[in-house]
């Protein structure tokens, strides 16, 4: 069934080879690795300044809106191209080659985790990442707080709500969930009554007028089925809530609803939905439900995970995968004759539920972007939300610190150093993860007998 409108598919066919589109999308899915910032950035060259597919306006005016959305903006913006350039099919076919090859990786390698973790020499590396995972977390805090403080006259308030989410979350143990309510109830506020309050995120310049060629995709010349219509917006939305409730009623009628697949089901939709700011948003509020309410895995365990999302291409939120494969390995989803097979459905449970609304809110969202950005009593929620969720990545950074200095009940001044070092290489030396993560690896070979 095609999700586009009549007057759409009569067009002519795409100047941008679906061909060349659908082979570039699977080389991005194995070379995404560095975050968020570094997947955009290979997204950027290519599309915009080397393949001139689609001019740097359109690009940044795509990034803006994915960066309001709850999820995975990388991703979200992969989609949002993909739907750009060939329509429904190019959105969805972009979105899941984005995912895929992380997401069989980081299965491949939580069994491998599951099933080997404690020989010796797993150990001993382990030990190592741990310490360099709190220091990107810690930097993460620090480069998104830059970004919440960017603007010198507007810092109290800003500076105020990120407190406010770290104090929250450390003191009182409030679900994650309160504080992002509570935030976008004040940006609505803020909205009718001191719009100026928060600073916004900054656009680059627009340069696609000084570029030497055309972009096929331009600002003056958008396609066709980029028209806001009514029905294809009814169409996409029950056609996403038909995705999303089929495979919920099946866990339902499979393990009932106080059983593990269907919980990560609801949670991971929860997730999928409440969380803005990128995956370093979604980590906190998934490490406080998966490890104290479900107690699906450890907080060190949650740690191994992160520093394997971090060394894997794709988004980073596919971290999820190897929570819900813990999970499910621990819980014995199928049973214990079953037990990587009920991992492994469990990891594409929590895929299924997170990537889901992403695909929805572009692919439905998509045509009413340019109607929507512009609002103020849109954006400023999500600009409060934003700095909360700066202070809820301080909590989640002071939660693995305190993993890492006390990992034995005692003091650990070796691993406490790593961190320290960590930081200072990501901030001073500009280290990109990946180095990080296999230095600090290398060094506990040598630090720690195995």
């Amino acid at each position: 069934m095609s999700l586009e409108p009549t007057s759409a598919r009569a067009q002519p066919v795409d100047a941008v080879p679906m061909r060349e589109a659908f082979a570039f999308w699977l080389r991005l899915g194995f070379i995404s690795f560095g975050g968020p910032a570094g997947q955009i950035a290979i997204m950027q060259r290519e599309l915009v300044e080397r393949r001139r597919w689609i001019s740097e306006q359109r690009f940044v005016h795509a990034l803006n809106y994915c960066m309001m959305l709850p999820g995975p903006e990388a991703q979200q913006l992969a989609t949002y191209l993909g739907w750009l350039m060939h329509r429904t099919l190019g959105g969805v076919v972009a979105g899941l080659l984005f995912i895929l090859p992380s997401m069989l990786l980081l299965i491949a390698l939580s069994y491998l985790y599951l099933a080997h973790g404690q020989q010796p020499l797993v150990a001993a590396l382990l030990y190592g990442v741990k310490p360099a995972v709190a220091a990107i977390v810690l930097h993460a805090v620090c480069r998104l707080g830059q970004r919440c403080l960017a603007d010198p006259r507007r810092r109290p308030l800003p500076a105020l709500l990120a407190f406010l989410g770290f104090f929250v979350l450390t003191f009182t143990g409030l679900s994650f969930v309160w504080l992002i309510l509570g935030a976008v109830l004040l940006g609505l506020v803020l909205a009718r009554t001191a719009p100026q309050a928060l600073a916004g995120p900054s656009a680059p310049p627009d340069r696609s007028q000084a570029a030497p060629q055309r972009a096929l995709i331009d600002v003056d010349t958008p396609p066709p089925h980029t028209r806001p219509h009514r029905g294809r917006l009814a169409l996409v939305v029950g056609v996403g809530l038909m995705l999303w409730a089929l495979p919920m009623a099946a866990l339902l009628v499979l393990s009932g609803p106080a059983g593990t697949l269907a919980q990560m089901a609801a949670f991971f939709t929860r997730a999928a939905l409440l969380t803005f700011g990128g995956a370093y948003a979604v980590l906190p509020y998934v490490q406080q439900a998966a490890v104290e309410h479900y107690q699906w895995l450890s907080t060190a365990q949650m740690m191994d995970g992160l520093a394997l999302g971090e060394s894997t291409p794709g988004p980073l939120i596919m971290v999820v995968a190897f929570v819900a494969y813990v999970g499910g390995w621990t819980q014995q989803v199928l049973g214990p004759q079953a037990q990587a097979t009920g991992a492994a459905l469990a990891a594409l449970v929590a895929c299924w539920f997170t990537f889901l609304p992403s695909f929805i809110f572009i692919l439905a969202g998509g045509p009413w972007v340019e109607a929507a950005r512009s609002r103020v009593g849109w954006t400023l929620p999500l600009q409060a939300v934003y700095c909360v969720v700066v202070g809820v990545i301080a909590h989640l950074g002071w939660t693995f610190l305190g993993a890492v200095a006390y990992a034995d009940s005692r003091m650990d001044a070796v691993a406490l150093l790593m961190v320290a070092l960590g930081v200072f290489l990501l901030v001073r030396w500009r280290w990109s993860v990946l180095p990080l993560l296999a230095a600090s690896a290398a060094s506990a070979l040598v630090l720690v007998p195995w």
